[in-house]
């Protein structure tokens, strides 16, 4: 069985799909642009504040699931280019303690409304 996981902490899906998705003791997010959920805009700035702002949507979607950052077990970034991966790098550092969860971060053509950044983790309860 799969249980659906909403929050208004975090931006409302702008498709058909759910915000995340919890099943057999784990929970999967779908990717988080970097949506503030008060405005519903990007934050200002560049990929920094993004990624800063798509880890907040993401650890939002994990507290509604009864879990936290700590417990992920694997995380993948989205970057519309890989030039900002140091920087997009330093900002995921601030949210991930040892031992890390594995990850995989690559660039990609676009991403939905021109986000520079997108977020999506699997996280165990």
């Amino acid at each position: 069985m799969k249980k659906v996981i909403s929050t208004s902490q975090a931006p409302a899906a702008i498709g058909p799909y759910s915000q995340a998705i919890e099943t057999g003791g784990m929970v999967f997010t779908s990717g988080q642009l970097p949506i503030n959920p008060a405005t519903g805009e990007f934050p200002d700035g560049g990929i920094r504040e993004q990624t800063r702002q798509s880890l907040l949507n993401v650890k939002a979607i994990l507290e509604e699931a009864g879990t936290t950052l700590d417990n992920v077990v694997k995380t993948t970034v989205y970057l519309s280019s890989i030039n900002d991966f140091l920087p997009m790098n330093e900002v995921y550092a601030e949210f991930f303690q040892a031992p890390f969860p594995s990850r995989s971060a690559f660039a990609v053509k676009d991403l939905p409304k021109g986000a520079l950044v997108e977020i999506e983790v699997v996280a165990a309860k």
